[in-house]
């Protein structure tokens, strides 16, 4: 269970982060904590699984960049061998494992459009595979807040 720091620490965490020499400092001195007990609880909710991870999102697409959905129908038998082959690529983020038909998914983010095709194929190469591409069509933002 979250306790109500660390509810208001996530709340305030998903608004941004200061971009200066000591931002944990900064957002601690918001917060009415030190930034010792920040980065301690924030380092706890990454430990504790809470939080998935904890860094910054950047819009590729601002830079000439790509990101897309893709999703994969991988035999149970191989799901963690395909997996580890996905990880392996920086560009990868986001892989999981869904109840479906299509049961292994995940995002391609790339710094160049043209790069996607030859990425995609080499997954299949090497997992053996068909990867369906799901490129970004339009972009949505849900915010998360807790009642602290």
């Amino acid at each position: 269970m979250m306790n109500d720091l660390d509810r208001r620490i996530i709340n305030h965490l998903q608004d941004g982060m200061p971009v200066c020499e000591r931002p944990f400092a900064t957002v601690a001195e918001q917060l009415n904590i030190t930034e010792d007990r920040l980065i301690g609880r924030v380092q706890a909710l990454l430990d504790d699984g809470t939080l998935s991870r904890f860094g910054p999102l950047y819009d590729v697409e601002k830079i000439g960049g790509i990101y897309s959905l893709v999703a994969m129908q991988v035999s149970r038998e191989d799901i963690d061998n395909v997996s580890s082959v996905i990880n392996s690529y920086p560009e990868v983020a986001h892989n999981y494992e869904r109840d479906h038909e299509f049961n292994l998914w995940f995002v391609v983010a790339l710094d160049t459009t043209e790069r996607l095709p030859s990425l995609l194929t080499d997954i299949e190469d090497r997992t053996g595979y068909r990867v369906y591409n799901m490129p970004k069509l339009g972009e949505y933002y849900v915010g998360l807040k807790f009642h602290a």
